[in-house]
């Protein structure tokens, strides 16, 4: 069976590394992005460039998106020369993004509506994951659609779950950041405390990666904490968005989320403070600057 054409819209820290693994994995790709840069590395490894959303979906078959937030997600599908406008019947227009699950469902409806189909594919494991292809990959949508794009999910991600249908991916997602973020400050206070207490934070670390409390942000990001090494594999602003997105969807269906909530305010306040562009691992600065204590 011949690979289809894909398009890829959005080159930045994630989006980058993947359209890079599916040029590996022998796809041809059109790309796009808002900033010149990155199409032009891809377009020297084989990719080809396109002016707009528009020009990457009327040379493709199936089109891929990996963007900030849901306004840019809404603005490529919708917006004047977007991915709407070059559609046709029956192509695969999956959006890998971390956007509201409420905006999911509604360019799904408005796909069906010209005749394509729709998946919402949010992915968890940062850049280190996109770079290795071993991304979570949770994905909304229709199971034929699932299976179109299954090769595609595989030249991603390792962990890949078809959770239910369109907007399912995203509150997976949602789901996904308020354990991460809730983890993250959870560590932060513990390796704070020690420190403050005259403890030495990397001995309770390795302690605790041995008994019950052990997790992947212990092990990872504690280790990032410890070694002041904060470069985004995932922005704090962008986390805080997808708390938003968590709290927004709570109000939506009635659930309380009130740690959810105060890590939310946490991050905003990173963000006020000019700390929005650290790696997510970087809230622990905020725990050290109320305890007046730093872990190194």
């Amino acid at each position: 069976m011949t690979q289809p054409i894909i398009g890829f819209i959005g080159l930045g820290i994630m989006g980058k590394p993947m359209a890079r693994n599916l040029l590996k994995a022998g796809y041809s790709l059109v790309v796009h992005n808002r900033s010149r840069p990155a199409v032009d590395e891809l377009a020297k490894e084989g990719a080809k460039a396109a002016d707009n959303p528009q020009a990457v979906a009327a040379q493709t078959e199936i089109v891929i998106t990996m963007l900030p937030d849901s306004p840019d997600v809404e603005q490529v599908y919708t917006g004047e020369r977007g991915v709407f406008t070059g559609v046709r019947k029956g192509m695969l227009l999956i959006d890998m993004s971390s956007i509201s699950p409420v905006v999911a469902r509604k360019l799904a409806r408005e796909a069906e509506g010209k005749g394509a189909e729709t998946l919402d594919a949010p992915v968890s494991g940062g850049e280190v994951g996109a770079i290795n292809a071993t991304l979570s990959i949770m994905i909304g949508g229709k199971v034929a659609g699932v299976e179109r794009a299954m090769p595609i999910f595989q030249a991603l991600g390792k962990n890949i779950v078809h959770v239910g249908e369109a907007g399912a991916g995203q509150v997976t997602k949602a789901a996904n950041q308020v354990v991460v973020g809730l983890t993250i400050a959870a560590v932060s206070e513990a390796l704070v405390l020690a420190a403050k207490a005259g403890v030495d934070p990397a001995k309770v670390r390795q302690v605790l990666l041995g008994g019950f409390a052990q997790s992947r942000i212990l092990d990872a990001h504690g280790q990032k904490m410890l070694e002041r090494s904060f470069k985004p594999g995932f922005r704090i602003r962008l986390h805080e968005k997808d708390l938003s997105i968590a709290l927004a969807a709570g109000k939506e269906y009635g659930v309380p989320l009130l740690l959810t909530a105060v890590v939310d305010q946490m991050m905003t306040t990173m963000k006020a403070t000019g700390r929005g562009e650290l790696d997510h691992s970087g809230l622990v600065t905020l725990i050290e600057e109320w305890a007046n204590v730093t872990l190194k």
